[in-house]
């Protein structure tokens, strides 16, 4: 088949959640023979040489144009369109894609998050009016409405405003896309539940949930440091789940921690940290590191891995990885969602800074009770987490829907 992605981040190289995902799509399906050609708008100066690097070896071809920047977001409010829409949306890379859709034969497009949809439904070369058109495929991932409502409660005014706005209108959009789309993919039972709550599905929603690179990620062969104990939280730090959970947990429990623990670390692992997550170096022993060139080092010095999100959607990348390497993770229900782990067997589950501590302390109490819960995280990774099999019934959602 000839499949179409357009992708609102370049899907390479494969270094963060949003990334990843689409990645190995891409490289499954390449992989499987299919013709894949990849549009993208490009937001930093490398994403155009990573765009090229992608081609060189996963696709047939690539197409970008510069994002339109801040000033598209005050258009969006002065318009009433959603900001996430206008910020991902070229008329450059729109024209693109028209010219090519037009010149060649596509089977299928998939987009990745709700926002690369409005490509689709302001294509002149694309007919939704009942004429045929090629397989339309959208990767939810998450339901970003949702998203937005969460962010909109953890905020003050203005803030509170805007995110609620957002909220309404994605939701708009994802029940649009809905009704055009031929096939919609969400992490996770939780987020087709969630979805289930405002439309009447027909059998479009299909759960795909993420996988793992197992060989890339595997338990430490060195020795862990003799004191500690070391903690983890690994992310993009400048994305609010990620700064909300890291700020909570050493706000809230870090000083009680130290105090139990007078020789306790924690390292916060991750490119762009906001101010606020620099700030919280100022506690003795949490150590913000900024971009990583292998972030796979921290794993595999750290004793606990600890994922404290009060916001998330989906399923976190950082907690498989985590479990991959048989880390002992604790972490609030949030952070295990969409994983099918049982607490107590291969992850500790917390939604209090108490009860986080209280498994803490458990943790280093316990050193081999805590390894089994690590092993026992690994192998379920290493049974139901691998790409290939996340990735089996996707080729098939490719296919004309007549055939679905």
């Amino acid at each position: 088949m000839k499949i179409l992605y357009l992708c609102h981040r370049t899907p390479f190289p494969p270094n963060k959640g949003e990334r990843i995902r689409t990645f190995h799509q891409i490289e499954y399906l390449h992989r499987k023979g299919h013709e894949i050609s990849v549009f993208a708008p490009t937001f930093e100066a490398t994403d155009a040489d990573n765009l090229k690097a992608l081609e060189a070896k996963y696709c047939e071809r690539t197409f970008h144009a510069p994002a339109p920047g801040k000033l598209a977001l005050v258009k969006a409010l002065l318009s009433g369109s959603a900001l996430s829409v206008n910020n991902f949306y070229s008329r450059t890379l729109q024209r693109q894609l028209d010219e090519f859709i037009s010149a060649h034969t596509v089977d299928a497009i998939v987009c990745t998050s709700s926002s690369m949809a409005a490509y689709v439904f302001r294509s002149k070369a694309i007919d939704l009016t009942g004429g045929q058109h090629p397989t339309l495929v959208m990767d939810f991932m998450d339901l970003d409405s949702d998203k937005w409502r969460q962010y909109q409660s953890l905020k003050g005014l203005p803030l509170s405003l805007i995110y609620g706005r957002e909220a309404k209108l994605i939701a708009a959009l994802e029940q649009k896309i809905h009704n055009h789309f031929d096939a919609c993919l969400l992490i996770s039972q939780a987020e087709v539940d969630l979805f289930l709550h405002t439309i009447n599905d027909t059998g479009k929603l299909h759960v795909v949930a993420n996988g793992l690179d197992t060989e890339a990620f595997q338990p430490s062969t060195e020795p862990k440091p003799e004191t500690g104990p070391v903690l983890l939280f690994t992310g993009v730090m400048d994305y609010l789940p990620n700064e909300d959970a890291v700020a909570w947990f050493v706000e809230s429990a870090w000083t009680k921690l130290k105090q139990a623990h007078p020789d306790a670390v924690f390292y916060i692992a991750g490119m762009n940290p906001s101010s606020r997550v620099k700030a919280l170096a100022k506690y003795p022993g949490v150590e913000v590191t900024g971009f990583v060139d292998d972030i796979r080092t921290y794993y595999d010095r750290a004793h606990i891995f600890i994922a404290p999100f009060r916001l998330a959607r989906g399923v976190q990348n950082k907690v498989l990885q985590a479990f991959a390497c048989a880390l002992p993770t604790i972490t609030t229900p949030m952070g295990c969602e969409g994983i099918n782990c049982e607490a107590g067997k291969e992850v500790l589950v917390a939604d209090t800074v108490e009860a986080m501590l209280k498994h803490i302390d458990w943790v280093i109490a316990n050193p081999d009770q805590a390894q089994q819960l690590g092993t026992n995280a690994m192998r379920l990774i290493q049974d139901h987490f691998s790409w290939d099999s996340q990735l089996a019934c996707f080729e098939s959602l490719l296919q004309p829907a007549s055939s679905h």
